[in-house]
């Protein structure tokens, strides 16, 4: 395996784009003190102290890509409300520029407001929409995708199924990509999975994989069947690289010519929220670096046990993620 300067590496990350393709949403949360039952129904009352706005699904991933020092280019649908005139200004807080976004006068901006007692989620409240664009919107998204993948260096779909994404405008943007001899990373979830034919890195975790390709996996862990789960999906898919992440039993990375298993490292957790989005990121500007495929494992393994040691939803901090890298690499 090729040694690689942690240091340097990192540099180059600020020369990087990343088009990011999928869902946006706000995450909302509503801190408090929970100290009595409700005299009304067998509820906890809670007591708000603070409330927090965050940028959520794709936008993290964003978020994160710019922590890491790299140029993001999201592509996303948008209301026309108040919700989204705060969401242009948490991506302008977090320095992302709204350029390639689309807004509609017939969608919400997501929103999901999580009620935290203490350092407990104890409710969490969706506002959405999950129906698919409307011709018109698929459009006005298609014309963005297609400036957008000739200026970046990787093109990375962020699927929450929310309705941004669908069949044709994924084969679409995938042939994009082809053309131009871009690197595909996928995020997937359960509606789309099947239809990322041709992408490069495909990575679900272990329980969208089996859900995916309706597999029955051993209860407990077992690294032969992830390995031939992952061998199944890139066959199935036609991708170059299977990646899945499998919570505390770490990162399993695989193609045709190398496998390997990187195991979580113990951590305090406190908060799964967003790991995935911090994984994904790190990922797309590693490879967009032409990081070998073990070293996009570790470092993202890293990145994502980081992030689980604070409460809600936090990008990653390229100081922290350097410091651990420059440790283990």
């Amino acid at each position: 395996m090729t040694a690689i300067n942690i240091n340097e590496l990192f540099e180059q990350f600020n020369t990087k784009k990343v088009l990011i393709i999928g869902d946006v949403m706000i995450d909302a949360y509503l801190w408090g003190k929970v100290d009595r039952i409700s005299p009304e129904a067998p509820v906890p009352v809670i007591a708000v102290k603070k409330k927090d706005y965050r940028l959520g699904g794709a936008a993290n991933v964003a978020m994160n890509v710019a922590n890491l020092g790299a140029k993001p280019m999201l592509c996303s649908v948008i209301g026309n409300g108040a919700n989204a005139d705060l969401f242009v200004r948490l991506l302008h807080e977090s320095g992302i520029s709204e350029e390639w976004l689309v807004k509609s006068h017939d969608r919400p901006t997501t929103i999901k407001t999580r009620v935290i007692g203490g350092h407990q989620q104890m409710l969490r409240i969706d506002e959405e929409v999950t129906h698919d664009l409307t011709d018109a919107e698929q459009e006005k998204l298609t014309q963005v995708v297609r400036k957008a993948v000739h200026e970046c260096d990787i093109m990375v779909f962020e699927d929450y199924d929310k309705g941004v994404l669908n069949e044709p405008l994924i084969s679409s943007f995938i042939e994009m990509a082809h053309k131009l001899g871009k690197t595909i990373l996928v995020d997937p979830k359960k509606k789309n999975f099947l239809f990322y034919r041709g992408a490069t890195v495909f990575k679900p975790n272990l329980k969208e994989l089996q859900e995916g390709l309706k597999l029955d996996l051993p209860a407990t862990f077992d690294l032969q069947a992830v390995s031939t789960a992952a061998k199944k999906l890139r066959d199935v898919l036609q991708a170059q690289t299977a990646m899945i992440t499998l919570s505390e039993h770490g990162v399993f990375i695989g193609s045709d010519n190398e496998e390997h298993h990187i195991n979580a490292h113990k951590r305090d957790i406190f908060d799964v929220s967003g790991a995935g989005d911090t994984v994904i990121a790190i990922s797309a500007v590693l490879l967009a670096c032409g990081v070998p495929l073990r070293y996009v494992a570790e470092i993202a393994n890293l990145g994502g046990g980081l992030v689980c040691e604070k409460v809600g939803v936090v990008p990653i901090d390229k100081e922290s993620l350097k410091a651990e890298a420059l440790k283990l690499l």
